[in-house]
């Protein structure tokens, strides 16, 4: 990881856009990339970082001793914390606006404002709006997963504003973002997107910047955006598209001249190995669900199941029910389990009929 790191640091591409499975280690290579840097700039941050660990700096207090009666979100104290004061709750609010957000919220501080933000409540959508300085607040909510991680976003969007406007030098050499649409729905991974190419316009010319995911369709969308989308001659000497694979117990920082660059194909190659090796195991299911996902979406159907029909399945309804058990992240957890043979089959004969169906070429 940290030789990945490094052939990232020395890459010349301000716009860098990395695709890898699940489990391949791209919250490592953040932290790897982060320990590059630091060292390549005397031992100090030289830029802010979007991860789990990011997502994990906010934690949740539901106050089940009270009855529930004042959840709120902790904020666990790090480097950030400095440039909470500069947060204006306001460009938040304008960063949340295309998530069409049911919620509102109040930042409160440490006493000494300067330490930072210490909690966060939120509240019903209208719930703010007419109270006055006298009023009680009312009684702070839970959000969902979903809306949490698009307000974490919100909230880094506008550190990165915040960072721009410091003028102190610091933290402004990089952004390393990894995986910012994790539990949101379709509409909300189009909304990131958006917000991803608004950054990009605004620091491309000035800041590197890293974007890892394993999701197929935000990766797919983003670098048709970034090589073919309406601005990007102005981004074509400054991108560079990579794939993080393993390779045995290494793992490679591949350009797409070197391997297959349509990722649908990536998949069918990766099913198709372990199938002519009889390796097959339970997080090919995961990889073969986002196959039919991606089918069914281009065909303009809703369900997968319809793809099954279509390959020659009889009993689709039954054997989509299957994949979609076998291929939930509480049954595979990103373990290298194996199937009992009957689920080996399956996969077998949705690959199968996918390859007959559509005549997919795989590059060896």
């Amino acid at each position: 990881m940290n030789d990945i790191a490094k052939q990232l640091l020395a890459n010349d591409k301000k716009i860098n856009l990395v695709y890898a499975f699940n489990g391949t280690g791209k919250t490592r290579l953040s932290v790897a990339f982060k320990d590059e840097s630091k060292a390549a700039n005397g031992g100090n941050h030289s830029g802010v970082y979007y991860n789990a660990y990011s997502e994990d700096l906010f934690i949740w207090d539901n106050d089940i001793e009270n009855g529930e009666l004042d959840q709120k979100i902790i904020v666990t104290k790090s480097s950030l914390n400095e440039y909470h004061s500069g947060i204006d709750e306001l460009k938040i609010h304008e960063k949340l606006k295309p998530f069409k957000p049911q919620f509102d919220f109040r930042f409160e501080y440490f006493d000494k404002r300067d330490e930072g933000i210490q909690q966060i409540r939120f509240y019903g959508k209208d719930e703010l709006n007419d109270l006055k300085e006298e009023d009680p607040l009312p009684t702070p909510r839970k959000i969902s997963r979903g809306e949490q991680q698009a307000f974490i976003w919100s909230f880094f969007l506008t550190l990165y504003d915040v960072e721009d406007l410091t003028g102190t030098g610091k933290q402004e050499g990089h952004f390393f973002i990894d995986d910012p649409v994790s539990s949101l729905d379709d509409h909300n991974i189009f909304v990131t997107i958006s917000s991803l190419m608004d950054l990009v316009e605004k620091y491309y010319k000035t800041r590197k910047i890293i974007v890892t995911t394993h999701h197929i369709g935000f990766f797919s969308i983003f670098a048709d955006w970034l090589t073919r989308g309406e601005k990007s001659q102005k981004y074509e000497d400054h991108i560079q598209i990579f794939k993080l694979k393993k390779n045995n117990d290494s793992v490679e920082l591949l350009g797409p001249r070197r391997e297959v660059f349509l990722y649908h194909l990536e998949l069918l190659k990766t099913i198709k190995e372990a199938i002519d090796s009889d390796a097959i195991l339970v997080y090919h299911f995961a990889l073969l669900r986002q196959i039919l996902e991606n089918i069914a979406s281009f065909l303009g159907v809703r369900n997968f199941s319809f793809v099954l029909k279509e390959i020659g399945i009889t009993d689709d309804e039954k054997l989509a029910q299957i994949v979609n058990i076998m291929s939930h992240k509480t049954v595979f957890r990103y373990e290298f389990k194996e199937p009992v043979p009957d689920n080996k089959e399956d996969i077998k004969r949705i690959f199968n009929g996918l390859m007959a169906k559509y005549n997919f070429v795989l590059h060896a």
